[in-house]
């Protein structure tokens, strides 16, 4: 299976949160696939804290880097769209993230389970 991994569960690994590092052992043993956006990977960059370049870098290498692409981009502004009619907001990175995630056929793993509440995408925790 495809993990879409969200901003949050990256921080939470890199902050050695026991569940988020039990997750990612788990993806690894099952033979799944995580993977990253440019979306999550500049959301984590922009929480940096002087000193910790090297394992955001150590981190990042390893995994796979997709980009949401036009498909992605179209259907992200359309949820957002249908949510605002409806007198909801939906995040524009959160949207991103569904919408690659729903075109990728992949799970977003998050903690954040609410930001992904107004789109059909798979999300699961940790």
């Amino acid at each position: 299976m495809r993990y879409l991994l969200d901003a949050a569960f990256l921080i939470d690994h890199l902050r050695a949160d026991s569940a988020a590092l039990a997750r990612l052992d788990a993806m690894h043993l099952a033979g799944d696939d995580p993977i990253v956006t440019s979306i999550t990977h500049a959301e984590v960059w922009s929480g940096l804290r002087p000193g910790h370049e090297a394992p955001i870098d150590q981190f990042l290498r390893y995994l796979e880097y997709v980009h949401a692409g036009p498909a992605a981009a179209r259907l992200a502004g359309e949820w957002r769209a249908a949510a605002l009619a409806g007198g909801r907001t939906l995040d524009v990175t959160d949207a991103l993230i569904a919408a690659t995630a729903y075109h990728l056929d992949a799970v977003v793993l998050t903690r954040n389970v609410r930001d992904f509440e107004l789109t059909p995408v798979r999300v699961e925790t940790y």
